[in-house]
């Protein structure tokens, strides 16, 4: 075997394979990083608000004011990530993947230097427009890099090399709570530096970027250039045969070509993408309204709460399992199944909402419980990276087609965004009821299990054809759980019907719509 190429779970994985994934996930490191680094150096950035308010006005700044800055502060973040998110679709198909992400990195280095500045500035406008700015880049990324990455990886191995998209990102997570120490770069003096060094990871991507290859199947299916699609599976394979997969991507070219352009709008019109798109949102809602956002931006407050003497080491502490258990999801994805590890992440989320609630109302009256609240927290960032971390990022992914993904990953980055924005504004007035908050994630919890067991579908192993196949065949009332795993399924439109053959000219087709076998070719 060359060298360069190893193998992973019986598929090689190719030098230039192993350099495109790397380089595309330093957008979800710095995604990460943006998230986490808001949080240790709170109580300094809002005595540098307070300075500069008295610096302006000549009288401190109210309580009342503070808060409402530092939440403006947290939450613009998510603002940026809302509106860019929902023009992955144009930008991705416009651009194309690599070179999305590549003009992408502009909005890292505003961002990162307006908040860079802001101290010097005294300008606490130019924080939270930086925070907006490298919101807008996170949107952008948590879209383009999941679909560029389920693009170019073998099919045995996209649920594996998916999950690196969340390893990143808390990985970026742990970085910034690490240097975000008192001691290194969270100090009254450096904490500029802890802001603006998010864009170290840009200029990396900016130099790597160029030596890796655009999507295949992008430039097959939207651009119809095959030579260079070969030559880029070529590339990413380490073989000089590839008919086979060009054979695949042929295909759902000719199913797309049969197709109207799908649009956001088409997706929630057409009976084929309605249940797809909704699974998506769902599962999207399901890793944000967990209430692990609640934990990263405010874990510092929170330990505090429940009585640990070192806070901030107990939050870096979360983080280190955070990247830990990423990582069991990264080797258990492909064994086990996206269904049962997002089933499974949630119902222990849930138990530990529950013993979380039971322990931090018991505090003050017995005072080990704080022992039982941080193991709940750090049970509860367990879990969550186990399913509903990584997989709904890469499995709205799998869920569609090349014509329909870009308009359905536009579609549910905007969910998650959304629902982020409304925790990390919303959480600190909610956890005014103490520590009954987390009851309410436990019902959001509770829901999500009841929703992911009976209406989504096990994907592991499917071609996008296949998975995206799968729906069309669904009543209304139920859903197959397992996918065909034996035949293919094929749509096509007819007349404005839908309209299916299956290999082995076995007639089959919904209610309502015109049926029709066709025999296969030999």
């Amino acid at each position: 075997m060359p060298t360069g190429f190893h193998q992973l779970g019986g598929e090689t994985v190719t030098g230039t394979l192993a350099l495109s994934v790397f380089t595309a996930v330093l957008g979800s490191l710095q995604f990460g990083y943006n998230i986490g680094v808001i949080n240790a150096p709170q109580k300094i950035i809002e005595a540098d608000y307070n300075a500069t308010w008295v610096h302006r006005y000549g009288e401190p700044i109210s309580s009342r004011t503070l808060t409402t800055l530092w939440s403006l502060s947290v939450a613009i973040f998510s603002v940026g990530g809302m509106m860019s998110s929902f023009t992955v679709g144009v930008v991705s198909e416009w651009l194309g993947r690599r070179k999305a992400m590549l003009i992408n990195n502009m909005f890292a280095f505003i961002g990162g230097g307006l908040m860079g500045m802001a101290k010097l500035c005294r300008s606490f406008e130019m924080m939270i427009l930086g925070r907006f700015v490298i919101g807008a880049y996170c949107g952008l990324a948590s879209g383009l890099v999941p679909m560029y990455v389920g693009e170019i990886a073998p099919t045995s191995l996209r649920g594996a090399l998916g999950t690196l998209h969340q390893l990143a990102i808390v990985t970026g997570i742990l970085i910034a709570q690490i240097l975000g120490l008192e001691s290194l770069l969270g100090s009254e003096d450096l904490w500029p530096v802890l802001v603006g060094v998010t864009v170290l990871p840009t200029v990396l991507q900016m130099g790597l970027l160029p030596f890796c290859p655009e999507s295949p199947r992008f430039l097959y299916i939207i651009r119809c250039q095959e030579h260079h699609a070969k030559s880029g599976l070529r590339r990413l394979t380490g073989r000089q045969e590839v008919g086979d997969m060009l054979a695949e991507m042929k295909e759902e070219k000719r199913r797309m070509d049969m197709e109207r352009k799908v649009s956001i709008p088409e997706l929630f019109r057409s009976t084929m993408y309605r249940q797809p798109i909704a699974i998506a949102i769902l599962l999207q809602l399901s890793q944000q309204l967990s209430g692990i956002n609640a934990i990263f931006y405010y874990s510092t407050s929170i330990f505090q709460k429940a009585g640990v003497q070192s806070p901030v080491y107990a939050t870096i502490g979360a983080g280190v399992v955070n990247c830990a258990f990423t990582v069991v999801s990264l080797f258990l994805v492909e064994r086990m199944g996206r269904r049962t590890l997002h089933m499974l992440g949630l119902s222990g989320m849930c138990g530990c909402a529950v013993v979380m609630t039971v322990a931090l109302s018991l505090l003050d009256s017995v005072p080990w419980m704080s022992y039982i609240s941080m193991l709940a927290i750090f049970g509860f960032v367990a879990f969550f990276e186990v399913g509903p971390g990584p997989i709904p990022w890469f499995f709205v992914a799998e869920l569609f087609s090349q014509g329909p993904r870009p308009a359905a990953m536009a579609v549910a980055g905007f969910a998650n965004w959304t629902a982020n924005f409304i925790i990390g504004f919303g959480f600190q007035y909610v956890e005014l009821c103490g520590p009954y908050v987390f009851l309410i994630f436990a019902a959001l919890l509770l829901f999500f299990l009841v929703f992911t067991f009976f209406r989504v579908p096990e994907t592991r192993g499917k071609t996008f054809d296949q998975i995206s196949s799968g729906f069309g065949h669904a009543s209304p009332d139920i859903m197959d759980m397992e996918l065909d795993k034996t035949q293919t399924r094929f749509w096509v439109l007819r007349e404005g019907r839908e309209t299916q053959w299956m290999a082995g000219g076995v007639e089959r087709g919904s209610k309502g719509s015109f049926g029709v076998g066709f025999p296969p070719k030999n």
